[in-house]
């Protein structure tokens, strides 16, 4: 039976699984949807400890959110930040909010640890008696739930297989080389030096900074069509030609 303090965080934090869940669909950034699944990794890792399931809960947490902060900061370092967003402040009031749930989140573990008390003297001996932990999770891997495992391992591989089959672009014809890119460019008698890299003329020279043209606007092709679709371009500052400032001489030299 479920009990009352149980039904009450699952509800509560189910408020909070599913919106994250939600933005790793719809989320338009990267780094909201890398946010949206790490929340709910850990909710779900908190479920698992509502359960009794102790080591489940801690190796989801561990195993499935690092992965999930290790594939954000890849992302981050391949489609940059600029350090002007993180001036920018988005929502009013976040940061402290963010505070406040820090304090009470530290505040709550701590008063969890002080409640904690043990009789007698405590040991893992007896917990690592024959067989151990680790013998009985194989038994139960591979003896009881070995069905179970079993299927998840296929669907697993069944997905790893059909995402590769998805991106997968059968060639008709050989890759073009460098070489027969640059005869094309010749005769048609476009993009001769190249087309522009994001950053040039720029502040920065992240992915997601456009190209700037010499008298300050956005060149249209070093725009990432990925990018533009998320709307995740970064405006960049625009320049503009300051006045003729008053000659001075030095020296008796004209300046």
């Amino acid at each position: 039976m479920t009990g009352t303090g149980e039904a009450v965080v699952f509800w509560v934090l189910s408020a909070v699984a599913v919106p994250g869940a939600l933005a790793l669909l719809f989320a338009r950034k990267a780094v909201h949807a890398a946010i949206g699944m790490v929340t709910t990794m850990i909710v779900l890792g908190v479920f698992y400890l509502l359960q009794e399931a102790d080591f489940l809960g801690v190796v989801h947490i561990f195993v499935y959110t690092g992965a999930v902060m290790m594939l954000f900061l890849f992302v981050v370092m391949l489609v940059g930040v600029d350090h002007s967003d993180s001036l920018v402040e988005t929502l009013k009031g976040q940061r402290l909010l963010t505070l406040l749930l820090s304090v009470a989140g530290v505040a709550l573990l701590f008063g969890a640890v002080g409640r904690v008390s043990y009789s007698g003297d405590p040991s893992l001996a007896e917990v690592n008696a024959d067989p151990g932990n680790v013998e009985a999770i194989a038994y139960l891997i591979f003896g009881k739930y070995v069905w179970l495992f079993e299927v998840t391992a296929g669907l697993l591989t069944v997905a790893a297989l059909g995402a590769m089959v998805f991106a997968h672009r059968e060639r008709i014809i050989a890759k073009p080389t460098q070489k027969e890119w640059m005869e094309k460019r010749f005769r048609e008698g476009k993009h001769l030096a190249g087309l522009p890299v994001p950053g040039v003329y720029a502040r920065h020279n992240a992915v997601d900074t456009p190209a700037l043209l010499p008298d300050g606007s956005i060149s249209e092709l070093s725009l990432n069509r990925v990018l533009v679709a998320r709307d995740q371009v970064t405006t960049p500052t625009r320049y503009t030609q300051l006045e003729d400032a008053e000659t001075t001489t030095e020296g008796g030299q004209e300046r």
